[in-house]
């Protein structure tokens, strides 16, 4: 759960101002301070570096103003977020940013991010930061994207053994409850009968309790412009016969990320309450070893139609995408999104902190792009090459679930989950991490929201109301 708590402006509420400063404007402000409080920065060596906190006392030795630093312009260890720090570095109590922050909405949102801790199993160790809002900052939005964020945060977290499928539905319709919005589930073989044949054959192997499931929930009029969002839930990956490393399995945890960052924007969607006919389908399984695992060079049918060829049986994400995205593609909805912790290649390409995005779509691509860097939410296209299609051939199948030679690993990827999805829609392909390797200013180490921010921006631009 978030430590910090944002508040709604009050004259009348007893707080402690809070200015940002760089290097450059510190010099051209100190001499604007009271003597003591010259003394007291000199005293303590604080010269605005990104993240640096001084707190001057006032007389009767309490706080009387809090000083972050901003760092040098451009510089690497700034950046919009930087005022997460004051999450974690203020003593409690009631603050106020009053100057210096370039974007006091995003500094706001920062600070209310950066005091997450997951609490789900030990005592919180922390005081309560109450950051007022600051005039003309949205409070409303910004709580509801910290929720979002937490929610995300909290389910990725959370160890295998009680975040599994079942976990993870019920974590859906808990959701769905609070929004009035329709939840339903397919579970073991009962997938076979609704033609989810690629879910069940990924899931089937894992223990009675957590047997392989498809989530669906629906929100909003029936005839509004339809966004459809399917995220991976592989609540634990554990290569299935080709089997992962004792290393490669540590995070697996995470490896339904992409359900829920599904899950996080669906909330955002309901929550907005945009003018959207929303579907949400999570696949949720685990991928197990067991007598029931299927195996390299098995094939599987789709509900597409297409057969697969299991090349690894590692690239088990990509399958149960396969046969939510062809459902999903069913009712040609207006803009259908997936998130899908599907690749280290995509990590190596662009590292854990840039989410790589496919798109055939360059609209589309553009307006997230600047949505992006308004939101300070990165991510990054990466281009569906077609002629590596062929890495995908099959001599026996339609197609192999995972590209010969190792190379473009995130590209072959996402052009398997393309021959899924409907001809002449609108896609887009999250490839995340969904995880912070590294504690940052907005977020300690541990589970991650990714590009939701930048499409709640683009899909408010796309659909608010007027």
């Amino acid at each position: 759960m978030s430590e910090t708590k944002l508040i709604d402006p009050d004259r009348d509420l007893s707080s402690i101002p809070v200015v940002a400063l760089s290097p450059q404007t510190l010099a051209q402000r100190v001499p604007g301070f009271d003597p003591a409080a010259m003394a007291w920065i000199g005293t303590t060596g604080f010269n605005a570096k990104a993240g640096e906190i001084s707190l001057l006392p006032d007389t009767s030795g309490g706080i009387a103003t809090a000083l972050l630093g901003l760092g040098a312009p451009g510089s690497v260890e700034g950046g919009p977020l930087i005022a997460g720090h004051l999450a974690t570095k203020l003593p409690p109590g009631t603050y106020r940013l009053t100057e210096g922050f370039p974007d006091p909405g995003l500094a706001t949102l920062a600070v209310g991010l950066g005091g997450y801790r997951f609490t789900r199993h030990r005592a919180s160790e922390n005081g309560e930061i109450r950051l007022i809002t600051p005039d003309g900052v949205d409070g409303d939005e910004i709580r509801r994207i910290v929720a979002a964020v937490t929610l995300a945060r909290d389910l990725i977290n959370a160890p295998a053994n009680r975040m599994g499928p079942a976990e993870l539905a019920a974590a859906i319709a808990a959701i769905a409850a609070e929004n009035n919005a329709a939840f339903d589930e397919v579970n073991g073989d009962a997938l076979l009968a609704r033609r989810l044949p690629l879910i069940h054959a990924v899931g089937i192997a894992a223990a009675p309790d957590r047997q392989p499931r498809l989530i669906d929930l629906t929100w909003g009029e029936a005839n509004a412009p339809k966004v459809t969002l399917v995220g991976k839930g592989v609540c634990f990956d554990t290569g299935g016969l080709d089997i992962k490393p004792s290393s490669g399995l540590l995070l697996m945890k995470k490896d339904m990320g992409g359900a829920a960052n599904a899950l996080a924007l669906a909330s955002l969607i309901m929550g907005a309450e945009l003018p959207v006919r929303l579907r949400l389908l999570v696949p949720a399984v685990e991928n197990s070893v067991s007598g029931a695992s299927f195996r390299p060079g098995d094939i599987l049918d789709s509900r597409k139609g297409l057969s697969v060829e299991i090349g690894n049986t590692d690239a088990e994400g990509r399958l149960v995408l396969a046969d939510a995205l062809t459902l999903a593609s069913e009712e040609t909805p207006d803009l259908l999104i997936d998130f899908a912790t599907l690749t280290g290649a995509a990590r190596v390409a662009l590292g854990p902190d840039v989410p790589a995005i496919f798109t055939t779509d360059d609209g589309l691509a553009s307006e997230l792009a600047i949505c992006a860097e308004a939101t300070a939410d990165p991510l990054w296209r990466m281009p569906l090459w077609s002629p590596y299609m062929s890495m995908l051939d099959s001599k026996i199948a339609d197609i192999n679930n995972a590209g010969n030679g190792g190379f473009a690993g995130a590209i072959t990827a996402a052009l398997f989950l393309s021959r899924f999805v409907g001809a002449g829609l609108t896609w887009l392909h999250a490839d995340i991490f969904a995880w912070s390797a590294n504690a940052k200013p907005d977020c300690p180490e541990g589970g991650q929201a990714q590009t939701i921010r930048a499409l709640l921006a683009l899909l408010k631009k796309r659909y608010a109301r007027q």
